[in-house]
């Protein structure tokens, strides 16, 4: 990742987590979201998932940037109101490393 990615990743948490953490659903998004539970939160995740994938197929590079932009978000907001953070993600994408992505899925429990 490029450590531009980095920052931009560390600067969004800092942003929600400050929002969240002050719960003014009038003055922000990220908040208003957080208030309506999680199950609103995944299902926004969801519909920002299935824009990317649109915009993947059937449009420019700028749709899906902002599209892929939309979905990172909205995962962000998913991982703060679960406590979970962007270092957490990067361990378990390390520990993956050098691991065939066929022998990793097969050692899930199912």
């Amino acid at each position: 990742m490029s450590k531009a990615m980095g920052e931009a990743l560390g600067q969004l948490e800092a942003v929600i987590h400050d929002r969240l953490a002050v719960g003014a659903a009038d003055a922000s998004y990220v908040a208003s979201l957080a208030a309506k539970g999680r199950g609103k939160i995944a299902q926004k995740l969801g519909e920002e998932a299935v824009e990317t994938v649109i915009a993947a197929v059937s449009e420019d590079d700028p749709a899906l940037v902002g599209e892929a932009s939309d979905l990172i978000f909205h995962l962000a907001i998913l991982l703060a109101d679960r406590g979970l953070t962007w270092d957490m993600i990067a361990a378990e994408l390390g520990r993956r490393h050098g691991t065939s992505g066929h022998a990793e899925k097969a050692s899930r429990a199912i």
